[in-house]
Protein backbone atom coordinates (compact mmCIF):
# COMPACT_ATOMS: atom_id res chain seq x y z
CA UNK A 1 0.00 0.00 0.00
CA UNK A 2 0.97 3.75 -0.73
CA UNK A 3 2.69 5.03 2.46
CA UNK A 4 4.76 8.49 3.38
CA UNK A 5 6.02 8.01 6.85
CA UNK A 6 7.93 11.35 8.49
CA UNK A 7 10.25 10.96 11.01
CA UNK A 8 12.45 13.55 13.08
CA UNK A 9 10.30 15.46 14.50
CA UNK A 10 10.98 16.32 18.28
CA UNK A 11 11.91 19.49 20.99
CA UNK A 12 14.72 21.80 20.34
CA UNK A 13 15.43 25.34 21.97
CA UNK A 14 15.38 28.52 19.97
CA UNK A 15 18.40 28.92 17.39
CA UNK A 16 18.76 25.01 17.11
CA UNK A 17 18.64 22.66 14.12
CA UNK A 18 16.32 19.90 13.24
CA UNK A 19 16.17 17.55 10.19
CA UNK A 20 12.81 15.73 9.09
CA UNK A 21 12.83 12.98 7.31
CA UNK A 22 9.70 10.91 4.47
CA UNK A 23 10.08 7.21 3.79
CA UNK A 24 7.75 6.86 0.44
CA UNK A 25 6.40 2.68 -0.26
CA UNK A 26 4.41 1.87 -2.65
CA UNK A 27 4.65 4.55 -5.21
CA UNK A 28 7.06 5.89 -8.44
CA UNK A 29 8.84 8.21 -5.80
CA UNK A 30 10.99 10.10 -8.10
CA UNK A 31 8.00 11.02 -10.45
CA UNK A 32 6.17 12.99 -7.75
CA UNK A 33 6.79 16.21 -6.78
CA UNK A 34 6.91 16.72 -2.96
CA UNK A 35 6.33 19.23 -0.30
CA UNK A 36 6.21 19.61 3.68
CA UNK A 37 3.74 21.31 5.25
CA UNK A 38 2.77 22.27 8.51
CA UNK A 39 -0.30 23.00 10.54
CA UNK A 40 -0.23 24.98 14.19
CA UNK A 41 -3.02 24.62 16.67
CA UNK A 42 -6.13 26.91 15.66
CA UNK A 43 -4.56 27.42 12.44
CA UNK A 44 -5.08 26.05 8.73
CA UNK A 45 -2.36 24.07 7.01
CA UNK A 46 0.17 25.71 5.68
CA UNK A 47 2.50 25.09 2.52
CA UNK A 48 6.33 25.32 3.72
CA UNK A 49 8.35 24.14 0.52
CA UNK A 50 8.34 21.96 -2.38
CA UNK A 51 10.88 20.11 -4.63
CA UNK A 52 9.83 18.95 -8.24
CA UNK A 53 10.67 15.83 -10.06
CA UNK A 54 13.18 17.62 -11.51
CA UNK A 55 14.90 18.96 -7.72
CA UNK A 56 13.82 22.49 -8.80
CA UNK A 57 12.73 23.48 -4.77
CA UNK A 58 10.28 26.68 -3.21
CA UNK A 59 10.30 28.06 -0.46
CA UNK A 60 7.67 29.90 1.94
CA UNK A 61 8.91 33.31 2.10
CA UNK A 62 9.05 33.05 6.22
CA UNK A 63 11.08 29.91 6.14
CA UNK A 64 13.53 30.89 3.04
CA UNK A 65 17.24 30.57 4.11
CA UNK A 66 16.61 28.75 7.27
CA UNK A 67 15.02 25.53 5.67
CA UNK A 68 16.60 23.17 2.85
CA UNK A 69 14.03 21.18 1.05
CA UNK A 70 15.90 17.69 -0.06
CA UNK A 71 15.09 14.18 -1.75
CA UNK A 72 17.10 11.16 -2.70
CA UNK A 73 15.66 9.04 -4.74
CA UNK A 74 17.99 6.43 -4.37
CA UNK A 75 16.26 5.07 -0.62
CA UNK A 76 12.73 7.03 -1.59
CA UNK A 77 12.90 10.27 0.72
CA UNK A 78 12.31 13.30 1.15
CA UNK A 79 14.48 15.56 3.80
CA UNK A 80 13.70 19.03 5.07
CA UNK A 81 16.50 20.20 6.93
CA UNK A 82 15.19 23.18 9.70
CA UNK A 83 18.50 25.74 10.77
CA UNK A 84 17.87 28.66 13.32
CA UNK A 85 14.68 27.48 14.46
CA UNK A 86 12.00 30.11 15.87
CA UNK A 87 9.33 29.40 18.36
CA UNK A 88 7.29 30.01 15.57
CA UNK A 89 7.88 27.04 13.41
CA UNK A 90 6.11 24.95 15.77
CA UNK A 91 3.62 23.10 14.23
CA UNK A 92 2.95 19.60 13.16
CA UNK A 93 4.97 18.78 10.14
CA UNK A 94 3.51 16.92 7.07
CA UNK A 95 5.10 15.60 3.68
CA UNK A 96 3.09 15.26 1.00
CA UNK A 97 2.88 13.88 -2.24
CA UNK A 98 1.69 15.40 -4.83
CA UNK A 99 1.02 12.76 -7.23
CA UNK A 100 -1.98 11.29 -5.93
CA UNK A 101 -2.70 13.97 -3.07
CA UNK A 102 -1.14 11.16 -0.58
CA UNK A 103 -0.41 12.88 2.87
CA UNK A 104 1.80 11.26 5.59
CA UNK A 105 0.91 11.14 9.23
CA UNK A 106 2.58 14.00 10.86
CA UNK A 107 5.84 14.81 13.07
CA UNK A 108 5.39 17.03 15.73
CA UNK A 109 8.18 20.04 16.04
CA UNK A 110 8.00 22.17 19.15
CA UNK A 111 10.59 25.42 19.49
CA UNK A 112 10.95 26.37 22.94
CA UNK A 113 12.22 30.14 23.85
Amino acid sequence: QVQLVESGGGLVQAGGSLRLSCVASGMTFSASGMGWYRQAPGKQREWVARISSSGITNYVDSVRARFTISRDNAKNTLYLQMNSLKPEDTAVYYCHSYLGSLWGQGTQVTVSS
